[in-house]
């Protein structure tokens, strides 16, 4: 696929329902461009079935490059446990003249919530995973 058919999808909050994981909805999404520093929210499904509402700015873009976004963390219940989420994309020109991408994330746990350290990290790694084959699914 193209890196600006990738980019188009990956910089674009109201895309996300399409291929980041549990994501039923985005809202409020900052209209126009620059995007750094744009915010939005995201609707996430439980589980059970409900619906977690958490906030979302991206933090930096380069070019076709990369993309990152943070959670806005301070003010919401997501504070007693997290001190800084984030997601970084990058996306470069693989040898079959398509788009390498590569996802990572970054989540400093707080209080308590540092001892599940190893449990969050297994779990972030299967996250990117599935978001990984969710980008395949909605390029196709």
């Amino acid at each position: 696929m193209p890196r600006a058919a990738v980019w188009e999808l990956v910089s674009d909050p109201y895309s996300l329902p399409r291929w980041w994981p549990r994501t039923s909805r985005v809202e409020d999404v900052d209209p126009g461009e620059p995007a750094e520093g744009r915010q939005w929210t995201i609707v996430l499904q439980t589980t059970e079935g409900r619906g977690v509402r958490a906030d979302f700015r991206c933090s930096a873009t380069v070019g076709e490059e990369r993309y990152d976004w943070e959670q806005q963390i301070e003010g919401t219940p997501f504070e007693r446990h997290l001190r800084r989420s984030t997601v970084e994309v990058r996306l470069s020109d693989s040898a079959d003249e398509g788009t390498q991408v590569g996802l990572s994330s970054v989540q400093a746990l707080r209080g308590l919530s540092r001892l599940g350290g190893l449990l969050m990290r297994r779990g972030q790694g299967a996250l990117l995973e599935e978001a990984l084959d969710g980008l395949e699914r909605a390029l196709l």
